[in-house]
């Protein structure tokens, strides 16, 4: 994680956030967020005034931003299930039943992680590890938004992950980072992780109903990424 850098007077988190940010964003998203997005920029501003310099700016500048993804996602969510044809709405609510359970199961395990660090970065790093799941589902129902709207066909569901190479290779990634945090964890909190992969798991599976496989590579992709970023974090409890 990139450090705090000091810019125009005021603590900023430019490294590590947007870094993150650009790091964890799905292939189809990325289109999406091409301009910046009006909640990102504002989120930006605030971490750069020196008004809000402290931590405790730093964390409500943040959480500022992940509400307002909130909302995007609400809205976002709403306006996908006006479009969506009625045969197709029960899949989606599936998934977006799933992602919730998934970000509630995941809330622990973040607590467990951070709970062997000390420190305002690692505060500010939680607090991202937070708001950018919730920013990527935004997006990704934005996404979603925009492909009803212009009356794309279903995507053709995945192949199982065995006959898909992309998919086999970042499972075998995301097991390998799996495999490290739970060593990593203390004997205490191991079974945070075991029911955060396990609800994450059942988002997948249920997502599959909704996405091809390179949107199955992307929420993949999106683990490993969460997983090695909590491997690297985690301290010695």
């Amino acid at each position: 994680m990139g450090r705090l850098q000091r810019i125009g007077g005021a603590w900023t988190l430019a490294a590590a956030v947007v870094l993150t940010m650009a790091s964890t964003v799905t292939t189809r998203a990325r289109a999406e967020v091409a301009a910046a997005d009006p909640i990102d920029a504002a989120m930006r501003a605030c971490l750069a005034r020196s008004d809000m310099s402290s931590t405790t700016g730093q964390l409500q500048c943040m959480d500022t931003a992940r509400l307002g993804w909130q909302a995007a996602l609400n809205t976002a969510w709403e306006q996908l299930l006006a479009k969506v044809p009625p045969t197709r709405r029960k899949p989606w609510e599936d998934v977006q039943t799933r992602w919730q359970a998934s970000r509630d199961a995941q809330a622990p395990l973040l607590d467990a992680v951070f709970a062997t660090r000390q420190g305002a970065m690692y505060q500010l790093a939680e607090a991202d590890m937070q708001l950018q799941p919730v920013r990527d589902r935004a997006l990704s129902l934005r996404s979603a938004v925009a492909g009803a709207a212009t009356g794309a066909a279903a995507p053709v569901r995945p192949r199982p992950c065995t006959a898909d190479a992309l998919c086999e290779h970042a499972t075998f990634d995301m097991n390998r980072y799996y495999r490290r945090l739970q060593a990593k964890l203390p004997a205490r909190a191991r079974p945070t992780l075991v029911r955060a992969q396990r609800a994450w798991t059942a988002y997948l599976d249920a997502a599959s109903a909704v996405t091809d496989e390179s949107g199955r590579v992307d929420i993949i992709g999106a683990r490993v990424a969460t997983l090695k970023r909590l491997s690297e974090t985690i301290g010695n409890g």
